[in-house]
Parts: C-alpha cells; sequence; structure tokens
C-alpha cells in the first residue's frame, strides 16, 4: 500500500519514494504526496525524477483497486520496480484546488439544501443543491462567502468512528455519494465554527488563504436542483 502523504500535510510538494509497481500504464510509488482524482477534486500533476535525472512528467493521479496510481505522459523514460525517485507535485494548481475545495464547504455552509453533485477547478467550481423554491441570490451569496473568508477561520481535519458518523446523519450533506465506512474511522473537515462534514480532499489552513470569491453564475438544472459556481477572484 502507498503512503498518503497528502492526507497528513497538504502543503507537502515534494517527496522522496520508491516506486513499488507498475500497472495499466501507471506507476505505484511506496508514499506519494500526489492527490488522486476523488470527490470532484482532480488528480494531481507533476513529476518524477530518478537519481540518473530521468524526468517522468505525470500528467494524471488516480485511485484504483491496486492503489493510488501515477499516469505518465506518453513517450516519458521506463521505471523499474526499486527504482528512487523525487516525487514533485504541481504545487500551483495544487493550491488553487485546494483554495477552490475548501470554497466549496464555505458554499455549502451557507446554502441550506442537500449536495446533488459538485466539481472542483483551477479558477472555479461548482456545486448542485437540492434546493426547492426560488434561487438562492448571487450577491447575496457573494457577500456571506467573502465574509467568511475574511474571517479567517481554521480548517483542520478531525476523525470519527463509523458508529460517531452512523448515530450523525447530518454530518453527510451529499444526497448521492457516502462517505467510505468500514475502516473505522472516517475523516471530516472542521471549518471552526463554519462547517463539518466528511472529507478526503486537499484543504487550505485557514479561509484566508482563499482569496476573493465571486458566485459567478445559478443555474436551475431541474425541478429544485440549482447550480452555483463560485470562482477565485486573482489580483
Amino acid at each position: 500500500m502507498t503512503e498518503e502523504l497528502f492526507r497528513a500535510d497538504a502543503y507537502l510538494t515534494t517527496c522522496q519514494a520508491k516506486v513499488i509497481a507498475l500497472v495499466d500504464n501507471g506507476i505505484q510509488l511506496d508514499r506519494t504526496i500526489f492527490y488522486p482524482t476523488g470527490g470532484g477534486q482532480p488528480g494531481d500533476t507533476g513529476s518524477l525524477t530518478t537519481a540518473d535525472g530521468r524526468v517522468i512528467s505525470i500528467v494524471d493521479t488516480q485511485k484504483r483497486e491496486t492503489g493510488i496510481v501515477h499516469i505518465p505522459a506518453e513517450g516519458s523514460p521506463s521505471l523499474n520496480i526499486g527504482d528512487e525517485v523525487t516525487a514533485r507535485i504541481d504545487w500551483e494548481r495544487r493550491y488553487r484546488h485546494m483554495r477552490m475545495h475548501t470554497a466549496l464547504h464555505l458554499l455549502c455552509a451557507v446554502v441550506k439544501g442537500g449536495v446533488t453533485g459538485g466539481q472542483v477547478g483551477e479558477s472555479k467550481s461548482r456545486l448542485d443543491f437540492d434546493i426547492p423554491g426560488e434561487k438562492p441570490d448571487k450577491e447575496t451569496l457573494t457577500a456571506r462567502l467573502n465574509e467568511l473568508v475574511q474571517g479567517n477561520h481554521a480548517v483542520q481535519p478531525r476523525w470519527v468512528s463509523d458508529e460517531e458518523l452512523e448515530a450523525n446523519p447530518s454530518l453527510v450533506r451529499t444526497m448521492s455519494v457516502k462517505p467510505p465506512t468500514g475502516q473505522g474511522q472516517v475523516r471530516l473537515l472542521e471549518i471552526e465554527c463554519v462547517d463539518l462534514q466528511p472529507c478526503g480532499g486537499t484543504h487550505v489552513r485557514a479561509t484566508g488563504e482563499i482569496g476573493q470569491l465571486l458566485v459567478s453564475k445559478i443555474e436551475s438544472k431541474g425541478k429544485q436542483n440549482r447550480r452555483i459556481v463560485v470562482s477565485l477572484v486573482d489580483p
């Protein structure tokens, strides 16, 4: 199994690792900082560099039955099991995903309704909510989100037992996807005084890191389904 270093510290940008398997045009390492696609967040990109200078460009990271698989760009140098590599993520891209993913948790906190879908992007992201009645107001949501950003609330993971999660079903906001259980513990993300729900993604340490936000679009995607798009407003 691969040690998932990004779970403990999302700010790691490099690590030393060893190739433990080569499967399905992918590379498995004994440890990694690469986040695999999941929870609406794209998999990391970056590179693996060997001691003799070979550089393997990683264009995607996926979670498969065999574990986390790093997908090399076509034509990349080959690796062998046992090779030692320096793993390096595209930090700018990852950090934007961290900011956006945390922003979606703020959106969950200000919109009352079950989440029916979502997607994290580098500059804009979306959540779909089951909301009866009129669409929410873009300006009102934008103002509330930026108030929470400016509050610089602490963001940190917490763990609860499967039994604790089952006893508190209101923690789960997603309607179609349930958090994985059966391992004894479930990872939650806590935004202090704002939000608490299961999540395995990567996030910033405080909401102030997100930067200014804009609710750029609210669409009706069915009788009660409302798609809310949030964008980063970068200087």
